[in-house]
């Protein structure tokens, strides 16, 4: 990853600790544990080489959490699984393989592997026996043992819509209510680092810091989306921008008598904001009734006229584009 200043968020997880569980096959040394280093360069991003076998991964597991107490957890595919079972921390999974040994036998992960990272012990490749699948079928059982109210509230899960390797979504939503897709595959890369990961970590770190944004509201009628369904132009890139500073959200207005279209609302987010966008939208016909600070709209219809905070009327002067939206934020500077 390139250190653009722009993608670092030196804002978030100051002076905090997250520690990053690898995928299989893979070390500490693994490109997504740097670049979340460059992300957040006032965090501090414990990264360890697994042992090969899950018994012994779990151990490590536990004692680093009992010696370093981790303010979140980030875990990639198998680091994902063992990741869910170390209950009592804020967790991100990402594309967690929970049904780990089926997957070795459906992908034909079975004989020699080669690690894709380098070891801190030299190690360059390892066996994968019917005896290391079943101790990984043991170990992944013990998932969603400790489940309970608080824990479903502390975990998050990315799942990537393009993944072909592993499909545990259906199975994850039996006992955890934060499962998210985003725009990527089974790997992590730079653009799912900062699109799809870091704004789960706002999320969490504006938790525990009882950090309270100002809240900022944006209709999707012909001012996130045009007439033809597409985003208007640099809409996409201010709504990312925006989202990393201010508590936002998508209002949109639908058919009483048309409930099908309130689903479509649902999918043109998701495809087009993604994971900031998760559980932010809103359906309301009665705009005026959402409390906040700031509302961009091109209309005035459905309660616009009346909302109480500051209303910015998109395509109006000086609004008329997102470059004119973005400018009048960039001064406001957070506020």
């Amino acid at each position: 990853m390139e250190e653009n200043t722009q993608e670092k968020r030196p804002d978030l997880m100051v002076g905090k600790k997250i520690l990053y569980v690898h995928g299989f096959g893979s070390s500490g040394a693994t490109g997504s544990a740097r670049g979340l280093r460059i992300l957040l360069p006032n965090a501090t991003v414990i990264s360890p080489d697994l042992p090969v076998r899950p018994t012994e991964a779990m151990e490590l597991l536990h004692n680093i959490c009992k010696t370093e107490k981790p303010d979140m957890i980030i875990g990639s595919s198998m680091g994902g699984m063992y990741t869910e079972m170390l209950y009592g921390f804020d967790r991100l999974l990402v594309n967690p393989a929970f049904q780990i040994a089926d997957t070795m036998a459906e992908h034909n992960m079975m004989g020699r592997v080669t690690f894709s990272n380098p070891r801190q012990d030299g190690a360059k490749d390892f066996l994968v026996n019917k005896v290391l699948q079943n101790e990984f079928r043991e170990v992944s059982g013990h998932c969603f043992v400790g489940v309970n109210d608080e824990e479903r509230s502390r975990v998050f899960a990315l799942y990537g819509i393009h993944d072909d390797l592993v499909h545990t979504f259906d199975l994850f939503t039996q006992h955890y209510p934060q499962a998210i897709r985003f725009d990527g595959g089974h790997y992590l890369n730079d653009h799912v680092l900062v699109r799809s990961v870091l704004p789960v970590v706002q999320w969490v770190d504006d938790r525990q810091e009882h950090r309270e944004r100002p809240i900022l509201y944006i209709s999707i009628e012909d001012t996130l989306r045009k007439a033809d369904g597409k985003p208007m132009e640099t809409a996409v890139k201010a709504f990312h921008k925006l989202a990393a500073v201010y508590d936002i959200y998508i209002l949109a207005s639908a058919s009483y008598n048309e409930p099908e279209s309130w689903a479509e609302q649902v999918r043109w987010v998701e495809q087009w904001l993604g994971v900031p966008a998760y559980n932010r939208l809103i359906l309301s016909n009665h705009k005026n009734l959402s409390y906040g600070d700031y509302l961009i709209d091109a209309h005035t219809s459905f309660g616009t006229g009346a909302f109480m905070g500051t209303h910015i009327q998109f395509g109006k002067d000086p609004y008329r584009t997102w470059e004119d939206v973005m400018e009048f934020f960039d001064r406001l500077g957070g506020q």
